[in-house]
């Protein structure tokens, strides 16, 4: 039998606003609910179960990502809220959604205490059933990173990629810095903060597998006639121990001898050849390591340089979310 109860467009309104859902979706809800607005929320609620469940195996690789620091810079965020089309993605809404979340994010420790926290009387979980509901597409949290310092700053790039850097303490122009090494982040993907920081046998297996790549590169260059490969025999200042620079210093020497150069001016060209010799020998590190990429704004410096030019401060931790 149908309901006899009438729906007044402000109610419609009114659910449409607390749910996000569409006009038609909300008035049939509150049909069914016979007027009850809590009632008509929990109809959305589970439909939202319903097309939940549907889609529990589709791929949510669109989304947006986004980066929450908070008022005295001491904590920041970076979340990537995941939907399955690039047209969802950059919808308003969902963009909305998306820094809603990261608002309350910014707020909690981990991604399980994120899902569990309070969004409007629901959890955060069931949030993102319900908006599946009214979006008709698998949203769900792809990432979840959180940044403790002195000072925190962040970066996004059109909501696909973002960034939080821990810097040791808010010296001058701290802003500008914190945005130039988040950005850095964000552009050029750091793994680590150091080389310090690799496992020795990561970096072993690395070098033999980086090699035998540049082996047979070479193999077909020579083939063709073309300039081989340098073959380094280290990937990374790990495995530059004060024996490896010695015998490269060695080596450099015996070049300039072979090559008819007077001992005297020695001096003046080593450093460039070792300079050389560090950085063809730490192609690894200068991938992955914060500190010894190029910096972006000024390749002639290392991110280590730039950030030590700001004067007494450090990078203390850093995280990078992305849609992929």
């Amino acid at each position: 039998m149908e309901s006899t109860v009438k729906i007044t467009a402000a109610e419609v309104n009114k659910l449409r606003k607390a749910t996000g859902a569409g006009m038609m979706d909300c008035k049939k809800a509150l049909v069914e609910a016979e007027g009850d607005f809590d009632k008509a929320i929990e109809v959305l609620r589970k439909k939202g179960q319903k097309v939940a469940a549907k889609r529990a195996d589709r791929e949510s690789s669109e989304g947006a990502a986004v980066a929450k620091v908070n008022a005295d810079n001491t904590a920041g965020v970076a979340i990537v809220l995941g939907c399955e089309t690039d047209f969802v993605g950059k919808n308003e809404n969902f963009l909305a959604l998306a820094s809603q979340l990261g608002e309350i994010a910014l707020n909690t420790a981990s991604k399980e205490e994120f899902l569990a926290a309070d969004f409007g009387g629901i959890t955060v979980a069931e949030k993102l059933v319900e908006q599946t509901g009214v979006i008709g597409e698998k949203l769900d949290i792809k990432a979840f990173e959180k940044v403790e310092a002195p000072y925190v700053g962040t970066y996004v790039h059109i909501n696909k990629i973002a960034a939080v850097v821990g810097l040791s303490n808010a010296v001058d122009n701290v802003e500008t810095l914190a945005k130039d090494v988040a950005m850095q982040i964000a552009s050029m993907g750091a793994t680590t903060l150091s080389y310090k920081d690799f496992d020795p046998a990561y970096v072993a297996s690395e070098t033999e597998a980086r090699i035998a790549v540049i082996e047979k590169d070479n193999i077909e260059l020579e083939r063709l006639g073309k300039t081989l490969k340098n073959v380094p025999k280290f990937i990374s200042q790990l495995q530059l121990t004060p024996e490896a620079i010695a015998q490269a210093e060695e080596e450099a020497k015996a070049e300039l001898k072979a090559e008819g150069k007077p001992e005297q001016i020695w001096d003046r060209i080593l450093p460039g050849k070792m300079q050389r010799f560090i950085s063809d020998n730490t192609t690894l590190d200068q991938e992955q390591c914060l500190l010894n990429q190029n910096f972006i704004k000024d390749e002639k410096v290392t991110v280590e340089k730039y950030v030590s030019s700001y004067g007494e401060v450090e990078i203390t931790s850093f995280k990078r979310v992305t849609l992929g």
